[in-house]
Formats: C-alpha cells, structure tokens, sequence
C-alpha cells in the first residue's frame, strides 16, 4: 500500500516528479463545460442558476435566498455539542486572525510632506461551501472568520441546496456562528458565476473564496479578472519529518488523515531511522483496518504515499523546503530547532502533540493553505486577502520644487515627456 523508498536512491526524484503531475492541466471537456455554465448564468441570472441546479442538483428552491429565520430552524437540527465545540473554534480562529490586522497610517514629515497608507475590507466577499459527498463547517469558519476581522461589508455565502430538498444544517450552523450576513442555496460552476457577475437576486461580489470539486475550482480559474479568488487548490498533501523519538502509530494516524480526503492526496514521512520506517508502515496496515474512507486512503497512498528514509535530518529538511507541502510535521525531541530552517510549508505542526487535524479545526490558524509545492510563494488565506490599500501623498509647493529636477530628469529619460511637464507648468507658476 505505502513505498518505502530511499531518498539517495532515484526513486525520491521519481516520486517527487509524480506529485508534481497531479497538478496536471483541466481536461478540456471540463473547461468547456464550465464556460457554458459561465455564460449561462452571465446571460439568464437567477433563473440560468435554478436551471443548472435542476441539472446537476436534482431540484432547486423557488427562493435561491435562506432567509434567517430559516437558517436558524435548520441549525437547530444541530446538537449542542457540537455548536459548542463550533464556538471554541471560531474563537480560537478569531484570536489568531485579529493579530493580522493592519491599520492605515499617516506618516507625516518635518518638511510638511505627509504620506501614507489607507486599509480598509473589501466591500463584499463570496465564500462558497461545498456541501456533496460530506459538509465541513470547518471551511465555513476559516473562510468567513478573517473577512470579519478584516472588516468586509457585506459576506454571501453559496452552498448546494443539499438532499432532502434542504441544506446540510452542519454547514448552516457555522454560517450563523461564524457572522454569514447573507446564504443562497446554489452550488457548482453556477454558484461561482452568479457571485462573479451578479444576478436579480445574488449580489456582485468582490472576491470569492472557498473549497470546491474540478467545476468549481475551474469556474474560480475562468471568472479570475472579473472577480479576485483565493487560490486554485489542488489535492491535499501532508508531509511529516521525524526522527527516531517519534511515535509510529501518531504517525500513521497523521499520514492517514490527509490520505482519507481524495484519491489524488499525497501522505509522505521522511525519517533517518529504518526502524521507525518500517513500524510506522505496519502501524498504518493496523489502523487503516477500522478506518471509514479505507478504499481512499488505501488507494492515495499506493499512488501517491511514501516512506523515505534518508541519512540524517538536515537531509529531510532540504527535503521538505524542495517539496513545500501544504502542512508539515516535525515530528522530533527539539522542533523548535528547525522551525527557523523550514521556509517553503503552508503550515508546520510542532511537535508530537500538535497533528494535522488540530490545525483543520481548533487551534486558530487558517487551514485554505497552498498546494502542489506553491507554498514556495503562496501564504495561508488571511485578513490580508481581505483588505485593500490605497497609499496617499500629500506635498506642499516647495518641496515639491527641490524635488521637480529628479523627476523631469527620470521622467524625460523614460520618455515621457507629458509626466516631465507636469511637473514642468508647477515650476513655472
């Protein structure tokens, strides 16, 4: 099920290349699909969006819009438990994203220049919230949370409209917890859409962010221009560095529990030691026995999980900052040691009492992390992706004259001969 493979050997060049490939190119069939889809909510608004629900959905609702009396019927489907442990969460999300904020700022100068920085949320966000196969509220709070903080006006979430003719109550309880001002029951490529372009009923928003299947990322891929998006996410992936003090079955559960999300999910440990390579295989043959999704997670790490075994841990993090995995593990008697090392991961889990699941849903941090080796350049979801800043100069008459000799002279050497003169008629006057 999982390789143990040498990281001397060619086979860590061979596995890395087929990690790389599941980052492949959208099959065309679906792209163009999507800019059906696209067009047809672009073209026919709300009634283009039940259409497409009514296709792919099975049935839509004569309203597209929850109103909030309804929202809060269907939470109370939702035991009291789990809106408590909703709450914890949130606030734990909200804590960590608070120290995210910017403030504008004026810098003033002695001469009397002033400069300086205005923020502010953007005026409206999109959060859509897959709602198939399985819901996670999880992704409505980490979606939701840092636009609040940011300051967003107004957040509009999209979700399928659900079987059984109503949403998944999970998803909409987080929606409440969370502060969603608005909910409208579509899913897909439509969802996207209708958010990018505004129909009679689902307002324009600024940007739009949230999870989804290939239809929904592709839709987010094609509408980027006409609204700003999050990220194109590919498959999960999880990476674990360890060294002989680490405990086997922690780290076949760590392993697992990325590998159960998606056939294509990458779960990889790379270690120093032979002996902890191989009880940590044999922990994942236990454990994956009892497990819910096994067909998943058997099939995601016979393709793409693997055991490496290297020389020593300086050579599992050159490992780690070459694959720059969506989360990494150090699993060892000193992580702090490394944590300064390690520049290319979406998040690092410190310790071995700090797994993968803990970021998913508790400890605070955003888990919208990049994938497919981006955390090289890309950074986890935050307040940031949530503001805009405008910058502001102000310069009085004579300091604007000592500087007008560099500008022309920068100006008239780029060519540009209409910015020299603007500054050229203020000399004169």
């Amino acid at each position: 099920m999982i390789k143990v493979v040498t990281a001397a050997g060619p086979e860590r060049r061979a596995f890395i290349e087929s990690l790389k490939s599941r980052a492949g190119t959208v099959d065309p069939k679906i792209e163009e699909a999507v800019a059906g889809i696209i067009q047809e909510v672009r073209q026919g608004g709300d009634e283009a969006v039940k259409a497409c629900s009514c296709r792919f959905d099975g049935w839509t609702p004569d309203c597209l819009e929850l109103s909030r009396q309804e929202m809060e019927d269907i939470a109370k489907d939702c035991g009291k438990d789990f809106i408590g442990a909703l709450e914890r969460a949130a606030a734990n999300i909200y804590d960590f994203h608070a120290r995210q904020k910017q403030q504008s700022r004026i810098d003033p100068d002695p001469r009397g220049i002033i400069t300086g920085q205005r923020v502010r949320g953007l005026h409206r966000a999109g959060v859509y919230v897959p709602g198939g196969t399985a819901g996670y509220p999880s992704s409505v709070l980490m979606n939701v949370i840092p636009a609040k903080v940011a300051g967003v006006g107004e957040i509009v979430m999209a979700t399928p409209p659900g079987r059984a003719d109503r949403p998944d109550p999970n998803i909409i309880a987080a929606a409440l917890t969370a502060g969603v001002d608005r909910v409208f029951l579509m899913g897909g490529a439509q969802a996207v859409a209708a958010l990018a372009f505004g129909t009679q009923s689902v307002p324009k928003a600024d940007k739009i962010v949230g999870p989804g299947n290939i239809y929904v990322a592709t839709a987010k891929k094609q509408l980027y221009g006409v609204v700003d998006i999050d990220m194109i996410a590919g498959p999960s992936e999880i990476l674990i560095i360890a060294d002989g003090t680490a405990d086997p079955e922690f780290l076949a559960a760590d392993l697992m529990s990325q590998a159960e999300h998606d056939p294509m999910a990458s779960a990889v440990l790379i270690t120093p030691s032979e002996a902890l390579a191989r009880e940590t295989v044999e922990a994942v043959y236990r454990q994956v026995q009892g497990l819910s999704r096994r067909e998943i997670i058997e099939k995601a790490l016979d393709d793409f999980g693997a055991v490496i075994v290297c020389g020593d841990m300086d050579e599992a993090v050159e490992f780690a900052n070459e694959l720059a995995p969506e989360h990494l593990e150090v699993c060892c008697s000193d992580p702090f040691s490394y944590l300064g090392r390690l520049d290319n991961a979406g998040s690092v889990f410190l310790g071995n009492y700090a797994p993968e699941p803990l970021g998913d849903y508790y400890a605070g941090a955003n888990h919208v992390l990049p994938t497919g080796g981006t955390a090289r350049f890309f950074s986890p979801l935050s307040v940031d992706d949530f503001v805009k800043k405008s910058s502001f100069i102000y310069y009085p008459r004579e300091e604007l004259l000592k500087a007008a000799e560099d500008i022309i002279l920068l100006a008239k050497t780029e060519e540009l001969t209409a910015h020299a003169n603007s500054i050229e008629v203020r000399v004169k006057r």
